[in-house]
């Protein structure tokens, strides 16, 4: 339970291992109903088994154990609901697991349990893309600096800056989707993966099997080709990373010396166990905590691409845990960047308390640029270089630098020079980006 602090409680529970288990036993009590539609089990021996399977109990422990010793999960559970059909029908326990192997009963459970935990993350990757959207439009004109390298460059909406983290989720969000559902793909091979058990009715009980549960049936064992955990594990590691970008943003904008945007609060959140003063930013941490243990996960999986042969040793047996440890940090940092978002306080005042605090530095480029319409790029440049390099060594502002040179202000009338100090005079084309990026994820999140 400790793991809940990094991890979201609800995409956890999806992955339990009950759920899991319960994912095995959906597996061979479709298996058995598609081999009684394929003429292999009698109708009556299918339903005692997928009776059995509905209800069916397991002890984690005992089998983890045993699994130890056998080196996959589904030999000891095989073993108990066998024995478990047994006291039912032991004429119906001989055909529970037939013509399967372990491969198909741990993958096509793990898809079963991705199915559920992505549409989580859909909805927590929703919700931090409508919290951005609501942001980028809310504050498409107030000003702010956005920052390069650092270092305060020029003015900016807010709302653009809100815009772009809105695009980076929305460019996740519809990717994953994507992934989640090609992932969706029954695991059916038999022993080699040419389901020779079941003769010339392999590919008709695999059809059937994959109805039953809901997924698509494969063109090929995919036993060995492992590239679509890969990409749903990379793909699952990019929505972190997105949640982590706008954390970062957030908490550096929340610092005190620079306070323009904090994140909600609520009692206890994001004290000090030694300084009453502090307010951390605990959202954002949880965010980039996540971001930044997922790439690690993802490049798990992108190692396992290389199997021997028909089944590898040491590669999907494990797959279960990485791709449940990727989901559910991914889904803590999403879970922590929507409650940040969805309650941001902005301050606008302090936005432009900091431009003004640059003394006019952020203006720069427009006055160089209006100087290159006389001067030509360079020599603008180096003229606007030496008005801001008075503003720094004499404390005064770029405006009484331009109003103070001789050679600037004859090629800039003086009413003119106010506009070039006005920061929504130089959002070029913030506004029409804004508005495609909620165009795009109005598109994507439909």
């Amino acid at each position: 339970m400790l793991q809940n602090a990094f991890q979201d409680e609800a995409c956890a529970e999806l992955f339990s291992d009950a759920r899991l288990l319960a994912a095995m036993a959906r597996f061979e009590g479709a298996l058995a109903g598609a081999s009684a539609a394929a003429g292999i089990v009698s109708a009556a021996d299918a339903k005692i088994i997928a009776q059995v399977c509905a209800g069916a109990k397991f002890d984690a422990v005992a089998l983890a154990r045993d699994a130890r010793r056998a080196g996959t999960l589904t030999i000891s559970f095989v073993k108990s609901l066998t024995g478990q059909v047994a006291a039912v029908s032991p004429e119906a326990a001989r055909w529970v697991h037939f013509g399967a192997t372990s491969q198909d009963v741990i993958d096509t459970a793990v898809v079963l349990c991705l199915g559920d935990a992505a549409a989580r993350i859909v909805t927590l990757s929703k919700h931090v893309g409508d919290a951005a959207a609501a942001l980028a439009s809310a504050h498409r004109a107030t000003p702010t600096v956005a920052r390069t390298l650092l270092q305060p460059a020029v003015p900016v909406p807010f709302g653009w800056k809100a815009a772009v983290w809105l695009s980076l989720v929305g460019n996740c969000h519809a990717a994953f989707i994507r992934a989640a559902r090609e992932s969706q793909v029954l695991q059916f091979g038999g022993a080699g993966g040419t389901l020779a058990a079941y003769g010339t009715r392999g590919d008709a009980l695999a059809t059937s099997l994959a109805t039953a549960l809901g997924l698509q049936a494969p063109a090929i064992t995919w036993h060995s080709v492992r590239d679509g955990f890969a990409r749903l594990g990379s793909e699952t590691a990019l929505l972190a990373g997105a949640a982590g970008k706008i954390a970062r943003d957030v908490s550096l904008l929340m610092q005190p010396e620079v306070g323009e945007a904090f994140e909600p609060e609520a009692e206890g959140k994001g004290g000090s166990s030694a300084m009453p003063h502090k307010r951390n930013p605990v959202g954002c941490l949880a965010a980039l905590e996540a971001a930044q243990r997922g790439p690690g996960l993802a490049a798990t999986l992108i190692a396992q691409l290389a199997p021997e042969h028909e089944r590898g040793l040491g590669h999907w047996q494990s797959q279960w845990y990485t791709l449940r440890d990727l989901f559910c940090s991914t889904a803590s940092g999403l879970a922590a960047m929507a409650e940040v978002l969805e309650g941001l306080r902005v301050d606008p005042a302090a936005m432009q308390a900091n431009i003004d605090r640059s003394r006019g530095l952020v203006y720069s480029e427009a006055v160089s640029i209006r100087l290159s319409a006389s001067l030509g790029k360079a020599a603008s440049h180096a003229l606007a270089e030496k008005l801001c390099a008075q503003v720094v060594r004499q404390g005064i502002s770029l405006r009484e630098a331009l109003d103070r040179d001789l050679e600037a202000a004859k090629i800039i009338p003086a009413a003119e020079r106010a506009g070039l100090f006005d920061p929504i005079s130089g959002y070029g084309s913030a506004q029409a980006m804004i508005d495609r990026a909620l165009a795009r994820w109005q598109a994507q999140s439909t």
